[in-house]
Parts: structure tokens; C-alpha cells; sequence
């Protein structure tokens, strides 16, 4: 049966498969899992949930899209791109919610993988793309000036939407603390320094260790910057199957239809995007539609462990092909040493600082902001997909992911008519 989803990449690459991959495999999944554990972490803070659901996610979904997925060197886990979206759908609808839409996402992602859709990804437009991620990049910055200088919301406010933030922030500007902007400042500088000198040990784990240390031996520093132990709890312990404690109503699964399908549509294109950058790179070809049916798995898998929606992650995949990993097993890997790290490790994870959480998702915000390809698509002087592409980064901005993606595709299409009624 010539079925594409039946055909992972995992199971191809044993064919052949020498003692010198497995080592060159297992050495880069243990480098992406160090790169994986302080990113997993703030960008589970970012989506408003606790630290440990990141980590689940990288666990959980990055083990099951390299084993299922279609390609050989995809890192699947949290990333940037859903922070926005599932803080938004926690705040609104608490984790139940955020589980039914990322299950009915994943049961969508799998239809799509089954009536082979994969390759419509062509047809997304990069103007829509560049807006909605440099979008999401400035939404991602807002919310993270409160950790940075220590700001302490005195009326209990909670933001979601950037405007909120910006206002937030403004209202509460008093309640800046120096001692936390120093250690941020402290562990931006080590993240924007420290790769330049030296690349073989990720900058965000040196950047958590030098942090927790100023908090920890520097009295003056320790008194006003939060740590994450401090704001959250932090469990140890294989994950819990959280499925069991969840009431599905039909109302629910209809009022969450939206949510499902803008985690499916996103997960969909980041992960396709990631297998084609990582097609580049190792000249291989990607199975599209292998791998939107390994991600609807992967998501189902991660938020029955107590994770949240995840995708392909460029920078880990590029991470993982530039130390040397060339089949899934790699993937497997760094979810098998993250396990371990929740097995063994986690409880340490508390004496993380909150300013410096702040600082990784600053890089983050700014790694993703796609502001070269903003600007050169400015310089093209097209006005169609100026528009298009500045519209899109503004809704993504002011209302949400939902509104920017459908407003965005519509007028592109629209303009893409209009151009071809005058050229009749």
C-alpha cells in the first residue's frame, strides 16, 4: 500500500544505518536538549502556563513527530509562534480548553496529512508569513518588559493583548526594580556577546546559570528579582496523563473550532517551513503530508502529558544539523535527555530568575522578527504586498493571529484578482 503516511522518515534511514551516525545522532540530541531545556521553559512562560508544560511538549511531541514524521532532521517543541495564540486561549478558556482545541488541532492536522494538503503551503503568501511572525515577535517583546524591569502589577491586571501590555506597563511603571533590570541586563548582554566568541555551549544555558548565580550569592540582587520557584510550582516525576480529567461538552468543541484550526493552519505552516530551510541544508526532500500527520500526533501527545501545541522549530532543527544529526533518532534523543532532566533535574529549574527568562525571550522575539525580510520586501516598492504584509503584522499585533491570517489571505487574493481584471 502506497500510503505516504505510513511511510515515516525514521523507518527509511535504518536502512544502512552505521555505528558513526549513531554517534554523531546521539551527540546533537543531547546538544539540542541543552539548547531545547531554557527555551522550552520561557516559552511555556510566555504562553502563560507553568514552566514544566514547555518542557512536556519538547518531550512528548518532539519524540513522536521525529518518529512519525517527514523528515529526518525536524526538532519539533514549543515555539514562539504559539506563545501569543495559546495565552489567549488559557486566559480565556483555561488549560481544558487550550487541550480540546489542541486535540481537535491535532486530529485536523492529520486530515490534512491524509488528503495530502501538504504541498498547499506553496500557496501561503511570505508577505503573510513576514507579517504574522514579526507580529507576533513585537507581541512577544511587550510582554516581556514586565520580568525585565521588574514591574509588579498593582491592580492584578493580566494582559493579553498588546495594547493591554503597553498600557499595563505604562499604568505600573512605579514599581520598577532596579535589582531585576540588572540581572536581565546582565543576561541579555551574555546572549548577545557570548556567541560571538564562542558557539559550542548554547548561550541561554550560560546566560540561566549566570543568573540564578547573581540572585543566588548577590544579596543586593536577590531582594525584588523574582526567581521561578517563587512565582510557579515546579513538579518532578514522569509527566501526568492529563486527558482523564477533562469534561468535553459539545458546546465547548464548537465555540473552540476557531482556536483548533489557527493552531493547525500554524503548526502546519511553521512545520513545513522548518522542512524546507532543513531540505536546504542536508539536500534531502521532505514528506509533507508524513509530517502534518506526525504533528496532529505529536500534539495530541503532548497535551495529554500536561504540554501545549507544538511545531517544527527552525532554530533547533538548524542546531541539530549543524552538530552532525542526520536521522530522527537525533529528535528522539534530545526528548529522551529532556525526559531525564524532568526525571532528575527539574526542581533546579526554580533558581532560574525572572529577568533572565525575559532576556532568552528578547532574543527570541528578535530572532524570529523577520525584519530583513520586512524591510527588503518595503524596498521592492510593491504596494500590493506592502499592504498585504504591513497589515497583517498590524492585526497580528493590535487583535489576534486569527483575524490578521483571514483578513491577510483575503486581501491578498483580492489584489491577485484585481491585478489580473486590469491586465484584461
Amino acid at each position: 500500500m502506497n500510503s505516504f503516511y505510513l511511510k515515516p522518515k525514521f523507518f527509511e534511514t535504518l536502512k544502512g544505518y552505521t555505528k558513526d551516525q549513531l554517534i554523531k545522532d546521539i551527540v546533537a540530541g543531547i546538544i539540542v536538549a541543552i539548547i531545547a531545556l531554557p527555551l522550552s521553559i520561557a516559552l511555556a512562560l510566555a504562553s502563560g502556563v507553568e514552566p514544566a508544560c514547555g518542557v512536556y511538549t519538547a518531550i512528548f511531541a518532539g519524540f513522536i513527530v521525529a518518529l512519525f514524521g517527514g523528515s529526518t532532521v525536524q526538532i519539533a517543541g514549543p515555539t514562539a509562534a504559539f506563545a501569543t495564540v495559546v495565552a489567549g486561549i488559557v486566559a480565556t478558556k483555561g488549560m481544558s480548553g487550550l487541550i480540546i482545541a489542541s486535540l481537535m488541532a491535532g486530529i485536523i492536522l492529520i486530515l490534512m496529512g491524509v488528503l495530502r494538503l501538504g504541498t498547499l503551503i506553496k500557496y501561503v503568501p511570505k508577505t503573510i508569513t513576514v507579517g504574522f511572525t514579526a507580529g507576533i515577535a513585537v507581541t512577544i517583546f511587550l510582554g516581556q518588559i514586565k520580568d525585565f524591569l521588574g514591574l509588579t502589577y498593582i491592580d492584578g491586571a493580566k494582559p493579553i493583548e498588546a495594547i493591554e501590555k503597553i498600557e499595563a506597563n505604562i499604568h505600573n511603571i512605579s514599581t520598577f526594580n532596579w535589582q531585576s533590570l540588572l540581572v536581565g541586563a546582565a543576561c541579555l548582554a551574555i546572549l548577545i556577546i557570548y556567541p560571538r566568541f564562542e558557539k559550542r555551549v548554547p548561550p541561554s544555558l550560560i546566560a540561566v546559570v549566570v543568573g540564578a548565580l547573581l540572585v543566588l550569592l548577590i544579596p543586593a540582587l536577590n531582594n525584588g528579582t523574582y526567581t521561578i520557584g517563587e512565582l510557579y510550582d515546579i513538579p518532578s516525576g514522569f509527566p501526568k496523563f492529563t486527558l482523564g480529567n477533562i469534561s468535553i461538552k459539545v458546546d465547548d468543541i464548537i465555540s473552540l473550532i476557531p482556536n483548533a484550526l489557527t493552531i493547525a493552519i500554524l503548526a502546519g505552516i511553521e512545520s513545513l517551513l522548518s522542512c524546507v530551510v532543513a531540505d536546504g541544508m542536508v539536500n534531502q526532500k521532505h514528506n509533507p503530508n508524513a509530517e502534518l500527520v506526525a504533528q496532529g500526533l505529536g500534539n495530541m501527545a503532548s497535551v495529554a502529558f500536561g504540554g501545549i501545541p507544538a511545531t517544527g522549530a527552525i532554530a533547533r532543527t538548524a542546531a541539530n544539523i549543524k552538530n552532525g544529526g542526520r536521522t530522527p533518532l537525533s529528535g528522539m534523543v534530545h526528548s529522551l535527555v529532556l525526559l531525564l532532566v524532568v526525571l532528575f533535574l527539574m526542581p533546579l529549574a526554580k533558581l532560574i530568575p525572572m529577568p533572565c527568562i525575559a532576556a532568552i525571550l528578547f532574543i527570541v522575539a528578535y530572532n524570529m522578527s523577520e525584519w530583513r525580510s520586512f524591510l527588503k520586501i518595503i524596498k521592492e516598492k510593491d504596494i500590493c504586498n506592502i499592504v498585504v504584509m504591513c497589515l497583517t503584522f498590524a492585526l497580528t499585533v493590535i487583535f489576534d493571529l486569527v483575524v490578521a491570517i483571514v483578513v491577510g489571505l483575503a486581501l491578498h487574493f483580492v489584489m491577485i484578482l484585481a491585478k489580473k481584471i486590469k491586465e484584461k
